[in-house]
């Protein structure tokens, strides 16, 4: 049986451990094409207004705090310290703000992949959750570990998806069907489709003034 689609009402979105620390041992993305991406999906929740939890591990590790664009993205939202490691479902205050979102649907993304991302899918599925993971936002120190770990995330029930590809599903809600979200995350967030609009639009323009000089 086909699921009904993701909409903001019915899906949290959950970004895991997006601490400065980390981002210079990822080597499965580019470092800026990946935080684009991270961007791009705390705005989609954001502005569609979907379930969000934000965690990170505690503030006094090495790992540090989480990524400025980041928090710049979320504003005010609240941002779970955890004490527990790589499920954070195992955290019981990560746990509980999951549940209070009253969603049966988890889109997950984080750092690493192979890691916290991994065993956090698990620990959602565990819990009863149709789980997906936002594979290019999420990122490992190795392209392999990455890859293997979607595989595996994949095989024991989780959907995998892309955070443009979840911001067009949440457009397709009646409830968004005119709203600007969508050509906004383009314009800031996938600069070669809003080019490519531009091309569309100048092209457009030009065939227009044809006409009328004829």
């Amino acid at each position: 049986m086909i699921p009904e689609p993701l909409n903001p009402a019915n899906t949290t979105v959950i970004l895991i451990d997006y601490a400065v620390g980390f981002a210079n041992l990822l080597r499965s993305h580019n470092l800026t094409e990946h935080l684009n991406n991270v961007v791009g999906l705390a705005k989609t929740a954001k502005w569609y207004g979907s379930g969000l939890v934000v965690t990170n591990g505690e503030s006094s590790r090495p790992s540090g705090p989480l990524y400025p664009e980041l928090l710049e993205a979320i504003g005010d939202q609240p941002v779970i310290e955890r004490t527990v490691d790589f499920n954070s479902f195992l955290d019981e205050s990560f746990a509980q703000a999951v549940r209070a979102q009253d969603r049966e649907n988890l889109v997950i993304a984080g750092i690493a992949t192979d890691g916290c991302v991994l065993q956090s899918v698990l620990g959602g599925l565990r819990a009863g959750y149709r789980v997906h993971v936002a594979v290019d936002a999420s990122a490992s120190p190795s392209l392999e570990a990455h890859n293997t770990a979607v595989r595996r995330m994949v095989q024991t029930g989780a959907v995998p998806v892309t955070w443009f590809s979840l911001a067009a599903e949440f457009q397709l809600d009646p409830k968004f069907h005119d709203a600007p979200h969508r050509m906004r995350l383009m314009q800031e967030n996938v600069p070669s489709m809003a080019m490519s609009a531009r091309s569309f639009v100048n092209a457009v323009e030009l065939g227009k003034r044809a006409a009328k000089a004829v």
